[in-house]
């Protein structure tokens, strides 16, 4: 049998529609490399998240990506450079080197660059809905853009709390707070972001009512399957901006490319074409 040139993976729960098998094979076909791109479900495979995190580096895999609700535990097994990624506690992207397994954070940079990629202004004040692993790559990335004050949601408010601590300590002037309710939390805010699985394929509705969207000026969710979300809908509905949970896809994909090749070439045109021609 012949071997890849790379031998990647994605360990995740909800994982049968993802992308990235696809983004990391055409990202492969542009450097004339064939990449082979697993799904890891622990579940189907009959074991926990961290027998199959442990296996992957025997099995041959240079690197793998992390989704719901793994990224907070895979950080915990991992070496972090990046402080900002360490102090975020959540890992979506691990290389299998030699020394050990590396972590970064492709959500973190990826929204950073979905925003800056589509709208000009800061985010002002912005309510985060999820304090879970994207959630917390989000509240870091909405500090990088230096947002003027970010609320925290969630229905565990230890965990909002325990975020806005680790916020605080590298916010600067950006304010923290932390809230149980989104309706309360989304009042007066100008961009309103779904980090929760909410409006997943599988996890369906949405996480804060078409009516307390009233007065913001956009919106982001990190779910990209569907990309319509409910969420979505209802704040193009109000005439909200848009920034769907593909433009998160694509660039922490196109970030992760740059961990697994090691930087190789990418053609980002011509793959986001590739993208949407294979939809």
């Amino acid at each position: 049998m012949t071997m890849p040139d790379l031998h990647l993976g994605l360990i995740g729960d909800n994982i049968a529609r993802s992308r990235s098998p696809l983004l990391h094979r055409l990202a492969g076909e542009q450097n004339g490399m064939t990449v082979q791109y697993d799904r890891l479900i622990p579940r189907d495979l009959g074991q926990e998240f961290n027998a199959v995190f442990d296996q992957c580096p025997g099995h041959g895999f240079r690197g793998i990506n992390v989704t719901y609700p793994y990224k907070e535990r895979a950080a915990a097994k991992v070496t972090v450079d990046d402080p900002w990624v360490r102090a975020s506690g959540a890992v979506n992207t691990v290389l299998f080197d030699a020394d050990g397994p590396k972590g970064f954070n492709t959500d973190y940079t990826g929204f950073v660059a979905a925003y800056r990629a589509t709208r000009i202004d800061v985010p002002g004040i912005s309510c985060l809905i999820g304090t879970g692993g994207v959630g917390r790559a989000l509240a870091f990335g909405l500090v990088a853009l230096k947002a003027t004050e970010i609320r925290l949601v969630d229905r565990a408010m230890a965990k909002a709390e325990a975020l806005a601590d680790d916020l605080r300590a590298v916010a600067g002037d950006t304010r923290i707070a932390a809230f149980a309710d989104a309706t309360e939390a989304a009042r007066g805010a100008q961009g309103l972001l779904n980090g929760t699985p909410v409006g997943m394929v599988g996890y369906d509705g949405t996480p804060l009512a078409a009516d307390a969207m009233q007065g913001a000026d956009w919106a982001f969710d990190a779910v990209y399957t569907p990309v319509d979300t409910q969420f979505l809908k209802d704040a193009t509905a109000r005439g909200l901006d848009i920034i769907s949970g593909y433009e998160l896809f694509f660039w922490q994909g196109v970030h992760a490319w740059e961990h697994f090749s090691g930087g190789k070439p990418l053609d980002r045109i011509a793959l986001r074409q590739a993208l949407e021609v294979a939809q």
